[in-house]
């Protein structure tokens, strides 16, 4: 195996870290690290423990017991049969119908936020469409109000931003609780406020349901967050990618149908999240390798969509390439496949029909990652992308 001390490149360089995973796919498909988490590489060996919830557990709080405040309700954080039964809480919100159904709110909010940009086509994307879409949109199906979005950015980046490089770390529970008490604070005075006066949202669902205060804040905190980053983050790659693929945006402008498609291979190529987490509960070999109980295992998404043996020519952009669903590694697999991917992929359509109908072209006006701000660890996007857009009056 790659020696234990080796470190995995960090998210803000890109480059280097695919050519780590690339390595690490062909020669140590199955690596344990320093701290003795075991990260694994290749798409077969990915899906295989997403989707084994019995032997790969989500809750990870069982290795760190100080965090497990913070995973009551956090569906990421929890196995079948509990799982199950939250999922199903606000699994009707997310329907297709649902979803398909929010499409002329979600383009009158992309409208909205593009006609505030400047004649001259310079503006920043991330701050003027990427985060106030998909937060507009959530934070109305949570019941928040609208003057509280600038807080949310605040307390996602300050989450997104913390390092975490051993996750058995007895005090990265206190950290973690630390980074989310504001949140966590505002979240529960909203629940507490339904539990009084319910209305027709998402958080009276949960308090419906019979969830306690410290459940229902958590679920609401996991549905803002993360029915917001996937899609500000997909934006953002989304016009780095076709801006290093000349003539992608002609195309899409020309035959707006391949949009879709489009989004399936930028979420491909550039996974929002890079890698998720579980915890053994027996002993189990994979690629060859026995991983014992109770080990904390790093599955990578990112490298499972850059596999050799799963994609031709994984490092190209194939608008035909045909992936999408369930086979969509970078909403996860398995009973934990991201619940909220069909509206993210419809925000995404949106907005990228939108903006490819104004833009003769739009591009990154710098490429510089200091620029750009990126997250620092699991996240692969960045914060901030100033673009250059040439405007069309033809439509």
């Amino acid at each position: 195996m790659a020696p234990a001390d080796a470190v995995a490149p960090d998210t803000t360089d890109e480059p280097a870290l695919l050519a780590w995973l690339a390595d690490m796919r062909r020669e140590h498909p199955v690596w344990r690290d320093r701290y003795g988490m075991y990260h694994v590489f290749r798409q077969v060996d990915v899906q295989t423990v997403l989707r084994d919830p019995a032997r790969f557990s989500s809750e990870t709080s069982r290795l760190a017991p100080s965090a497990k405040q913070v995973s009551r309700g956090m569906l990421t954080q929890i196995d079948p049969p509990e799982h199950r039964r939250l999922r199903s809480i606000v699994s009707t919100a997310f329907t297709p119908k649902r979803v398909a159904d929010l499409e002329p709110r979600i383009r009158e909010i992309t409208r909205r936020l593009l006609d505030s940009v400047p004649d001259d086509g310079r503006f920043d994307l991330v701050d003027t469409l990427a985060f106030p879409l998909p937060v507009t949109v959530i934070a109305e199906m949570l019941g928040l109000p609208e003057s509280d979005h600038p807080l949310f950015r605040t307390w996602a980046d300050r989450l997104f931003s913390m390092q975490v490089d051993d996750p058995s770390d007895p005090a990265l529970g206190e950290r973690v609780g630390a980074a989310m008490a504001d949140i966590n604070a505002y979240l529960t005075a909203r629940v507490q406020e339904r539990r009084s006066a319910p209305t027709d949202d998402l958080i009276s669902a949960l308090v419906a349901a019979g969830l306690d205060d410290e459940e229902a804040a958590n679920f609401s905190l996991l549905l803002l967050l993360a029915g917001h980053i996937t899609t500000t983050v997909l934006l953002g790659n989304a016009v780095r990618t076709f801006a290093e693929h000349p003539g992608v945006w002609a195309g899409l402008r020309a035959v707006p149908t391949t949009i879709p498609a489009a989004i399936e291979e930028v979420l491909r190529l550039r996974s929002p999240f890079a890698m998720a987490g579980r915890v053994t509960t027996e002993p189990v070999e994979i690629a060859g390798v026995t991983i014992p109980a109770d080990r904390f295992v790093l599955v990578w998404m990112l490298s499972a969509n850059h596999d050799e043996q799963a994609f031709a020519d994984p490092e190209a952009f194939v608008l035909d390439r045909g992936i999408g669903g369930g086979a969509q590694t970078a909403f996860g697999h398995g009973v934990h496949f991201c619940l909220g991917a069909p509206l993210a992929r419809l925000e995404g359509r949106v907005a990228l029909e939108e903006l490819t109908a104004r833009y003769d072209a739009l591009s990154p006006a710098s490429d510089a990652m200091g620029d750009l701000q990126p997250y620092p660890r699991g996240v692969l996007g960045v914060r901030r992308l100033p673009v250059n857009g040439v405007r069309s009056y033809s439509g």
